[in-house]
Formats: C-alpha cells, structure tokens, sequence
C-alpha cells in the first residue's frame, strides 16, 4: 500500500512519544495506509494527474515480487492515534504539483 510522505512522518514523530528512554522497552508501529492498491491502479492514477500515458512493457514475475500488500495500523491507531488522511489520488497530485514546480517540469 502506498503512503503519502506527511502521513509517514506524523506516524514516525507520534510513535518517538512511545519510546521510554533508558527503559530498553519499545514498540513496533506498523505505518501505512491500510488501503491496498493495485500497480495497475497506481499506473492509471499516475496517467490521470501527469496526463501523460504510460508505456507499459510487462515482464514475468521476479523473485520476491509481493502478490498484496496491506498495512495493519490498527495497534498505530489505538496505541498513538495514528490516522493518514492523505487518499493516493491527493497525494500523487501534490506530489506531481511539486515535482512540476521543483524541476520546471
């Protein structure tokens, strides 16, 4: 699942509260969205806002490719309050409108 970059930081920073220093004791927080999208998906999303089309040469499956991935958040979210709120087609067009703006594009 994809994650937009404000999202991961939030989780990150809120999850620095739960170490208890000098303690050794720690949590794992899993950060992510917790929405499953297709590379086919992020493919079309990405056509829409560069409008530009892809050129899309497929190749068999690769070692260690992953069939689905899905982020459990819910320990994030009881334990710290975690919540993205960046939907993929938001965060990819902020992120188009940045690279546009930061290499002329």
């Amino acid at each position: 699942d994809y994650t937009y970059i404000d999202d991961i930081v939030d989780g990150t920073v809120r999850s620095m509260g739960h170490i208890k220093k000098g303690s050794g004791i720690y949590e794992i927080f899993n950060l992510g969205e917790s929405r499953t999208v297709s590379l086919n998906e992020l493919v079309s999303l990405l056509q829409e806002v560069t409008g530009i089309k892809a050129r899309i040469i497929w190749e068999k499956e690769q070692p260690g490719d992953v069939k689905r991935t899905y982020a459990d958040i819910s320990h994030s979210k009881k334990t710290m309050g975690y919540s993205p709120d960046t939907p993929i087609e938001k965060g990819l067009k902020i992120f188009t409108e940045w690279c546009r703006e930061y290499y002329g594009m």
